[in-house]
Order: structure tokens, then sequence, then C-alpha cells
């Protein structure tokens, strides 16, 4: 892994700390809630093609992708949760990486998923990382990501995660930069806390509609 940033490296040592206890809380696909199952089922409906879990933690979305018929693959930064996510789901590829540089050819995708995946990238680093799923989504391809919303905010937010630093994040914020990174806003959720959470949620499903860089007429 030849990126080393220092919220990359941050990021990952703080998840490998926890990566059990994690799994053990949030590694089962049935913990999902209805509403984001409902999203994710939706994702999967459309997709044609295989799907990347980007940021896939313990692997609990791959498997309930996988779960919906979709070829599903998970790939994260940190190598204890890869190798979580290995021993609960031997039939999946899992393999460590980062989001910024997938290590993929352009196109190898019909679908990626991107849940929570992005909350842990300083704000200004995440076109970066649109453009990556961008590039390596088929012309027409979908990505769905899941994220926590602010509450009224326009600006990204950092706010007291429990792991490591992270940002709630505008879902109209997002939708810009999904826009400027050559993408189509299909459908978006947002949701409040449920009772054992503390912020709200926001989803953004989108396609693939122009080349990277490109302008809308």
């Amino acid at each position: 892994m030849t990126d080393e940033r220092p919220h990359l490296r941050t990021t990952r040592t703080a998840y490998d700390d926890i990566a059990a206890l994690y799994t053990e809380m949030f590694g089962d696909p049935r913990r999902l809630a209805p509403l984001d199952r409902a999203m994710i089922s939706g994702f999967a409906e459309t997709v044609r093609g295989p799907v990347l879990d980007a940021g896939c933690g313990p692997g609990r979305v791959t498997a309930y992708l996988r779960g919906l018929g979709r070829d599903a693959s998970g790939v994260d930064l940190s190598p204890e949760m890869i190798g979580h996510a290995r021993a609960a789901h031997p039939g999946i590829s899992f393999s460590e990486g980062t989001i910024a540089a997938l290590d993929a050819a352009d196109g190898s995708f019909g679908g990626v998923l991107s849940w929570y995946s992005v909350i842990h990238t300083p704000p200004e680093l995440l076109p970066e990382i649109f453009a990556e799923f961008h590039r390596v989504l088929t012309p027409g391809g979908h990505l769905l990501l899941g994220f926590f919303a602010t509450a009224g905010e326009t600006e990204p937010q950092p706010y007291d995660h429990k792991v490591t630093a992270a940002y709630c994040l505008p879902v109209d914020h997002v939708g810009a930069l999904l826009a400027a990174a050559g993408f189509t806003e299909i459908a978006r959720m947002e949701r409040e806390p449920a009772d054992d959470e503390r912020r709200r949620h926001g989803r953004l499903l989108a396609v693939r509609s122009r080349p990277a860089g490109a302008k809308d007429e």
C-alpha cells in the first residue's frame, strides 16, 4: 500500500485496534436497519455486473449483497477487518486497499457501494474518492453512498466518532460533488437516528453518466 497520508494511517490503526469488537457488534448482516436494507436491495436490483463494497469492514454488507444474488467483493483499509471478513465469509473475495486508489482496472464494476467508508476522509479529499469510484465503474454503472448527514448545516461538520476523526456531510453537498465527478443522482434518502443511534443518515444512489471531467450541456 503506497498511500500513507496521515489520515489513512490513523484510520487504519484505529480500526485494526477495534476490529474484533466492531465485528462482534456490527458484523451480522441481519443488524442492518430496515430502511437501509431497502436502499441496498434497490441498488442490488439495479446493478448489472460485479459489485465492489468499498470500505467493507467485516463484510456484512458484502455478504448481504451476495445473499441478494450479486457478485460482490470487498476492499478495506484495515488488514484486521479484512481478516475478520475472510473468516466470517470464506466464499467472498476480500482485499486490503484504499478506496482512493483501488487495485482495479477502469470499468471493472457494474456497481460500487460505499457504506460509511467516506466519513473519515477529510472533506477536501472527497472529490478524489468520487473520481476513483467513477473510474472503476462501467458507463451506466451505479454508486450507492451511505454516510452520516448533517442536521441543517450546509458544510461538512466534524463530530466525536467513537473510533477516529469523522465528518457528517450535507446531502446536497455530496450530491454536488458527485455531479462534478460525472454522476447523475437517481435517488436519495435521509432518515433520523433510531433509538440506539446518535446521528442522522444520508443515502445517495447515482449513475455514472458521463466521462470524468466532461461538463453537462
